[in-house]
């Protein structure tokens, strides 16, 4: 039993890869369309591999050296599950976002026939997402675990490979994709009238592009680092609590998700039909509601069976609900009242529709933060540590589903603008943008969930922090630990704002090479000539990859410089600060930009004026400024925080026995 149980991790991965192969051979059985659809598809995925494969030249050449610093002042065995985590998280996206590159066209093919057929071409694409981030996490951290017996330092190992490009993916594809939408939005839409997509848009190509390298390896990366990170930090501090047996616990929770995401999958795919009558977003978080239902369920029988009580699997259950409530928290924000609302206020002009805009994100962050509040506390006072882990593992038990629905919104996007720039029928069109309109609202609940769980993983590795370095109180009356959290508290904003400047830079070059290509490209506007889309490619790649290394290092380094400037108390101040201004920036700034973009769709479908009007123009307005705040800077800030807690975890207590020596 104890042999079966410290394998549970590689046999359910082994099972989701599987399950993970035969969706992927399902979307590729459909349809790719004509040859111009297939034309511009390839177009996209060559960009994005183009893109993806600079940007790995550039973060391996930090993970070796990183490596090679970890084998130095820890072990080789340190050195490589750090770049075995890595690895397996750059490979999770890079599946992932090729299935979605090729996903695209099939998915304006098979809306040619239905709205019902696109939906299930789409979700499957996204479920390839879900599936290998889920699959490769579990198998990848529980063979570290079985090969290791349980060995916290060389899991901490993996987890920090994880984190590492976690926020290297996130920061360098946010910089593409938001660069790329924001040019194209503004040239395309606000000067030259054009619509989404245009083929006419030079810039539009790059704009796929993102979509890709941003919305779906970057948060294929993200989560990946957010799911290894909870099963880690529980696996540690319920060894502590219950031995071996609280260590296992963790990923039979996980191993159980996989066969309930597996499920929620198999259940939206025979439940769809393929016509014009169904509700995309009902069937989506009907898929979620009962892979969620079956999770519950498996978890209460393992918590009695592991645990010899049911109070473990309430407080996971716990975690699943709030995660849940928080969700539908971030729905109501970025999707219903408040977004009418300040659709409206776009009729006075951009500057109301701004402030309005900010104050929506600001007041998200109550209910959020005291929902989160709520689940630590009960955790807290049943599990102590521990339970807070599990409450965050909760909230990613079912991330082969959550992601899947989260995946599924940028190949929607895609399809539509494959249909645009192929001249299909407006009513594939039609249809493709009820998808997105869905998946714009999925994928700032997909935010929500990570937020929410990193607050509780968080915690959890301070925890952690705490114990390895012997720190038992940590007292804010003492300078050092003040000027910590000081310290800590300013980060977030320091990396938001290197983030955002990097994607306003990148976006003014972008701004600029359209202008030029429209002035002095003859026969753009009737058609005549395309437009040089490479250079624009070119211009996006270029300005992620200059600057998305600074942002990242920051990261890494900050514990470390406080350390040595101040002392080991002064980091776990660090920590605190950094975690409770990061959490709160992050819903601050995700649910502003959902709350932007879906003003300006909302706007769109007619109200207001629709397309073309002063509302419409301000609504562009709004929505290119809350493109880096929900796609790059705020949904980065969890990574952040996380990267922050496991490099001062791994790499502190060394240097303390260094230094004792």
């Amino acid at each position: 039993m104890d042999e079966f149980l410290r394998t549970i991790g590689i046999s359910s991965g082994i099972i989701g890869l599987f399950f993970t192969f035969f969706l992927s051979r399902r979307v590729l059985k459909n349809d790719p369309g004509n040859e111009k659809m297939v034309k511009i598809s390839n177009s996209i995925q060559i960009g994005a591999r183009a893109f993806l494969f600079s940007e790995y030249k550039i973060m391996y050449v930090l993970l070796i050296i990183f490596s090679l610093l970890l084998g130095f002042v820890q072990s080789w065995q340190m050195g490589l599950t750090f770049i075995f985590g890595a690895t397996l998280s750059v490979l999770s996206g890079f599946i992932g976002m090729s299935i979605a590159t090729k996903a695209n066209c099939r998915t304006a093919q098979a809306a040619v026939s239905s709205l019902g057929r696109a939906l299930r071409v789409a979700f499957n694409g996204g479920a390839v997402m879900g599936m290998t981030v889920a699959s490769l996490g579990i198998l990848g951290l529980g063979t570290v675990f079985f090969l290791s017996n349980g060995n916290s330092v060389l899991l901490s190992g993996y987890a920090m490979g994880a984190s590492f490009v976690a926020l290297f993916a996130r920061v360098g594809g946010g910089i593409f994709t938001k660069a790329a939408d924001v040019g194209a939005d503004l040239v395309g839409k606000t000067e030259a009238g054009i619509p989404e997509d245009d083929p006419r848009n030079p810039a539009v190509i790059a704009d796929n592009v993102g979509d890709n390298v941003g919305d779906v390896a970057g948060m294929g990366a993200d989560l990946y680092e957010s799911y290894v990170g909870s099963i880690f930090s529980a696996s540690v501090l319920g060894t502590v609590a219950f031995s071996a047996l609280g260590g296992v616990f963790p990923f039979t929770v996980a191993a159980s998700g996989i066969l309930s995401s597996i499920i929620g999958i198999v259940f939206v795919n025979l439940t769809i039909k393929e016509s014009e009558k169904i509700n995309p977003s009902f069937m989506l978080n009907l898929g979620t509601y009962i892979a969620n239902a079956i999770e519950i369920v498996f978890v209460l029988i393992l918590s009695k069976l592991l645990l010899k009580s049911y109070t473990a699997g309430m407080i996971i259950t716990l975690g699943m609900i709030v995660g849940i409530l928080i969700g539908a928290l971030t729905e109501y924000y970025t999707a219903k009242n408040p977004v009418k609302k300040l659709a409206k206020s776009a009729t006075s002009g951009a500057a109301p529709l701004l402030i309005n805009g900010l104050a929506v994100g600001m007041e998200s962050t109550a209910l959020s933060v005291i929902l989160i509040s709520i689940v630590t506390i009960i955790s807290f006072r049943f599990l102590g540590l521990y339970g807070i882990a599990l409450g965050g593992i909760g909230m990613l038990a079912t991330l082969g589903i959550t992601l899947a629905i989260d995946a599924y919104g940028p190949i929607a996007d895609n399809a539509g603008g494959i249909a645009e720039m192929s001249h299909l029928d407006p009513s594939v069109r039609s249809r493709t943008d009820k998808l997105d309109a869905v998946g714009n609202t999925t994928a700032a609940i997909g935010k929500g969930f990570a937020i929410g769980s990193a607050a509780l993983t968080a915690l959890a590795l301070f925890a952690s922090y705490t114990q390895v370095t012997g720190i038992n109180i940590v007292d804010i009356k003492e300078s050092t630990v003040f000027i910590g959290v000081l310290i800590g508290a300013m980060l977030p904003f320091l990396f938001s704002a290197m983030t955002m400047k990097a994607v306003g830079d990148s976006a003014q070059e972008m701004v600029a090479e359209v202008r030029r290509q429209f002035k002095e490209i003859p026969g753009i506007m009737d058609e005549k000539n395309d437009p040089d889309y490479a250079r624009c490619v070119s211009i996006a790649t270029g300005g992620a990859l200059k600057k998305m290394v600074i942002p990242s290092l920051l990261a890494v380094l900050s514990p470390l410089i406080v350390y040595f400037i101040l002392d080991k108390v002064a980091v776990a101040g660090l920590l605190v600060g950094t975690t409770v201004t990061g959490v709160l920036l992050a819903i601050f700034m995700s649910n502003s930009g959902g709350a932007w973009d879906n003003a300006k769709k909302h706007i769109e479908e007619g109200n207001y004026g629709g397309k073309g009007s002063m509302a419409h123009k301000a609504a562009v307005i709004g929505d290119t400024v809350g493109d880096p705040f929900k796609d790059t800077s705020g949904p980065a800030i969890n990574i952040l925080i996380k990267l922050m807690s496991i490099v001062s975890i791994v790499i502190i207590p060394v240097i303390i026995k260094l230094i004792e020596r």
